[in-house]
């Protein structure tokens, strides 16, 4: 456990930046897993409209640190190809 002052604040810090973290990686997820979820259904309309969120979500990502440029461009790319392709 910290002992300083500064330390104390140090860790109230970094247990808030964690929590924040977690939350926009789980948006993340979430929103990749409905994608899929929607290629698979074959639901174009909601899958077009949830694409602009999920790539929002991952630049966002991406800006904080959370995710690497190449992994959000990888992502975008795999659920760009899922709306051309259906599935």
């Amino acid at each position: 456990m910290p002992i300083t002052r500064s330390a104390k604040k140090a860790l109230r810090q970094s247990k808030k930046r964690r929590a924040r973290n977690v939350r926009a990686v789980e948006k993340i997820r979430k929103l990749l897993k409905e994608a899929r979820f929607l290629a698979e259904q074959k639901n174009t309309q909601k899958l077009k409209k949830i694409i602009p969120k999920t790539y929002q979500a991952l630049d966002k990502g991406v800006k904080a640190g959370l995710i690497k440029k190449n992994t959000a461009a990888r992502k975008k790319s795999q659920i760009a190809k899922l709306v051309k392709t259906g599935t």
